[in-house]
């Protein structure tokens, strides 16, 4: 649902723009808290995290080259906000589908570039909002389990789909640069969504699934499951069953975990795999959008898109005539390049996160000189040595 530039007008570019800019302000700030590890069953910490967040988003990338047919001449692909909401976080689930989007628009003119706040409105923010929301709700009333997340994820990654396309027609009934009956508009990009919205959930269950059967302390959402029972010992809390707790996230009893390397580079393979090789066999049919802009007669508002001379325009490499390999190359291309930039991006709010928190401690306390009950002087307090007679005179 990558919406080009012209679809919808100035003014609406403009305000979309503005309100993309909040949440990704927003979201910067969130990020700082999730990557950080805050509330985690374990702490890689930020250095660690970072990496796999921007996994995160080149997986994303690759996913969204896979168009797969859902009705007759129509397609879909995966939008990827309610993935990255479970599996880093909502708001580092936002910045995640920023810089596909970026990117995207960049580097391969796909989705418009005066259009990107409207990107980033419809397939960052109300997805990816929606989805947690909705999967936050679910977990609530679900039994605490594995099965719950994989379950809430599926329901929450269906609903975001269709949310999206009723939250760009919104835009394009206050904003639209052609008078179309918008009630029609709404149907239309519902009703195909949803379809589309069955293959998200597909896709977002069996990833994530797929995480929490390996590393289930990895995912997000699944942070509440994993928190240790606590006991208040000598007041204090405490892990219950540390040694249990270890066992069941595959650590020594005395370990503490790893950055999981294998897991980064089984997700690098497959997300290079897929864009390279396997997109090759995507669908060639319209997507959602573009079919319901062709049946109702907005297609023709579209621009020529401000990248259309990038050398990676349309996913393929300029003075390469072979399609396999153009195409093939240029989705390896852009998987490097969104898992560069996106570790690159949470590397440094991980950064200022760590910077503002030294900060926040300030100087060093004084230390405890251990003057005698004869000083007057309470326990855990400092002060100064008494003054020698001759300095009393």
């Amino acid at each position: 649902m990558h919406v080009p530039d012209g679809f919808i007008n100035a003014p609406a570019s403009a305000a979309s723009a503005v309100v993309a800019a909040g949440v990704v302000a927003i979201s910067l700030r969130g990020a700082r808290r999730e990557l950080s590890g805050a509330g985690a069953a374990t702490d890689l910490g930020g250095d660690r995290t970072a990496p796999l967040a921007g996994l995160v988003a080149a997986f994303v990338f690759a996913a969204q080259m896979l168009n797969f047919p859902v009705a007759a001449g129509t397609s879909g692909h995966l939008m990827g906000g309610a993935l990255a909401a479970v599996l880093v976080g909502p708001a580092t689930g936002v910045l995640c589908i920023t810089v596909v989007l970026l990117l995207q628009g960049v580097l391969f003119a796909d989705g418009g570039l005066t259009a990107l706040g409207v990107n980033v409105t419809v397939m960052g923010a109300v997805a990816v909002g929606t989805a947690y929301v909705l999967f936050r709700g679910l977990l609530a009333v679900l039994p605490r389990r594995r099965g719950s997340v994989t379950a809430a994820t599926c329901v929450a990654a269906f609903a975001s789909v269709p949310a999206s396309a009723a939250a760009f027609t919104l835009l394009y009934a206050v904003g639209g640069t052609t008078d179309v009956p918008i009630d029609t508009v709404l149907t239309a990009m519902v009703g195909v969504h949803v379809l589309i919205g069955i293959g998200e959930a597909a896709i977002t269950a069996l990833t994530v699934g797929a995480v929490l059967a390996v590393r289930p302390d990895l995912v997000y959402g699944a942070r509440a499951l994993l928190a240790p029972l606590k006991l208040r010992v000598g007041g204090e809390l405490v892990d219950a069953r540390p040694a249990a707790r270890a066992a069941a996230l595959g650590l020594g009893a005395h370990r503490s975990p790893r950055f999981p390397r294998a897991l980064w580079l089984t997700g690098l393979v497959v997300a290079v795999g897929l864009a390279g090789f396997v997109s090759h066999y995507a669908s060639t049919e319209p997507d959602g959008l573009e079919k319901v802009a062709a049946d109702e007669g907005f297609d023709g508002t579209a621009e020529e898109h401000a990248s259309a001379d990038s050398p990676l325009a349309d996913y393929g490499i300029d003075g390469i005539t072979d399609t396999r390999l153009s195409g093939g190359l240029a989705g390896v291309i852009g998987v490097g390049a969104t898992a560069a930039v996106g570790t690159g991006v949470f590397a440094v709010v991980v950064v200022r996160r760590r910077r503002s928190r030294t900060a926040g401690a300030g100087p060093a306390p004084i230390a405890e000189l251990g003057h005698g009950p004869g000083h007057g002087h309470g326990p855990g307090r400092a002060y100064p040595p008494p003054l020698d007679p001759g300095e009393r005179a």
